[in-house]
């Protein structure tokens, strides 16, 4: 299985997340090369300035001395996996039918840890279980093992090689170095993406050092096995970066016939003529909120300071708003009333296994029939997409594709 949706997008945790591929022994990532002229002598520069910053000798020499940049993370940059996705499809393709079953899964097996989450920091179940299912297919061993790979190597490459924010790449290259110091993890299981973000909820080395802390009282903080610590800490992050507020929902789908703009109290919106598209009142009048219509058409959300605390970890609309949705289907929420324009309803878990393996037997391999959309999948979808002249080759399966596919070739 290969199927990973671009699990993440730089920025948020200040750059937390990160795309993919495989990764080897943490000395050579790229063993078939060597170090590229110029690295051995930034090496040795940077060690001064790691030792400087309180980084031990032995640290220092057991993960750097001998290491190789990851030459690939600048390929992965320039090729990050973007799909010119229209909303819908953007929301689709997260709010799957995959995500929302095992999201249910998930908080069954789970169920007292994201009691306890609620209790201490406030933050609604639905959305750190979207964001865990997002982030990481709720913590699939499958994701870490096919799609991650050695973080020393890619930050060391980064922080050598990447002069648009070397002076940033440089500091989480210190604060991961800091991380096998205090002997919180090991160079061989700081797995994760081409930026170094890592684990259940994809960490960078800064919120792992900074915001992470031991929900699990384990005696150390970490973002991979128990999903404990990885989502007690993105519920702090929440609080304290995203200024979550306890209690209160991210806000809701409406019937809007203006473009109001500002922060209002939902009592002041329901003034106006702005009601809840299912008909329901609001819970708490009194809470303010803001009008969004994505596309003109389209539904029309008033959003609460928590969708903007969901958009803090990732500063797109579209992936909050796919966030905070998800987290509402996977607690039995129905899908959005008012439909996108042009939009196609998301296929169910079948027919995606359904267009995998009729992609696959089509000669379009797709990594895996499991039902999950990632980008081997969408590369497969637009291949097919151009071979059979389907116009745009957007990469988007839904129920065109699917019902070219049933005709044949």
């Amino acid at each position: 299985m290969k199927q990973l949706d671009s699990l993440t997008s730089p920025t948020r945790r200040t750059f937390l997340q990160g795309g993919i591929a495989a990764g080897g022994l943490l000395t050579c990532p790229l063993a078939a090369f060597a170090a590229p002229a110029g690295f051995d002598q930034w090496r040795d520069n940077f060690r001064a300035r790691a030792l400087a910053k309180g980084i031990s000798e032995a640290t220092w020499t057991r993960v750097m001395g001998r290491i190789e940049p990851d030459m690939s993370v600048f390929r992965q940059m320039q090729k990050q996996p973007e799909f010119n996705e229209q909303i819908w499809q953007y929301i689709n393709r997260r709010v799957s039918d995959w995500r929302i079953i095992n999201g249910r899964e998930a908080l069954k097996k789970n169920e007292a840890l994201f009691a306890r989450i609620e209790k201490d920091f406030g933050v609604e179940r639905g959305t750190l279980l979207a964001l865990w299912g997002v982030e990481s297919a709720y913590g699939d061993p499958l994701v870490q093992q096919n799609h991650m790979k050695p973080v020393f190597p890619a930050l060391a490459a980064l922080a050598w090689n990447e002069p648009r924010r070397k002076a940033y790449w440089e500091t989480e290259l210190i604060n991961a170095l800091r991380i096998v110091d205090r002997g919180w993890s090991t160079p061989e299981e700081m797995r994760g993406s081409w930026a170094g973000a890592m684990g259940h909820s994809q960490w960078m080395p800064e919120v792992w050092l900074n915001v992470g802390f031991d929900y699990d009282r384990d005696g150390k903080v970490s973002p991979f096995g128990r999903p404990d610590d990885a989502l007690g800490s993105t519920a702090k992050y929440l609080v304290n970066r995203g200024k979550y507020h306890r209690g209160e929902h991210w806000g809701y789908e409406v019937r809007a016939s203006g473009g109001t703009s500002g922060s209002r109290s939902y009592a002041a919106w329901a003034s106006a003529g702005v009601t809840r598209a299912d008909g329901q009142p609001f819970p708490q009048p009194n809470a303010s909120a803001q009008l969004w219509i994505p596309v003109a058409g389209g539904p029309a959300f008033l959003l609460g300071p928590n969708f903007y605390a969901v958009r803090s970890y990732n500063p797109s609309m579209n992936y909050a708003l796919a966030i905070c949705h998800l987290g509402d289907r996977i607690l039995g929420a129905p899908p959005f009333i008012h439909p996108f324009p042009g939009s196609e309803r998301a296929l169910t878990l079948a027919e995606v296994q359904e267009m995998q393996t009729r992609l696959t037997k089509a000669g379009f391999d797709t990594g895996g029939t499991d039902g999950r959309v990632g980008n081997d999948t969408m590369k497969a979808i637009r291949d097919y997409q151009t071979k059979m002249g389907l116009l745009p080759a957007d990469g988007y399966g839904g129920l065109k594709v699917l019902a070219r596919l049933r005709q044949g070739n």
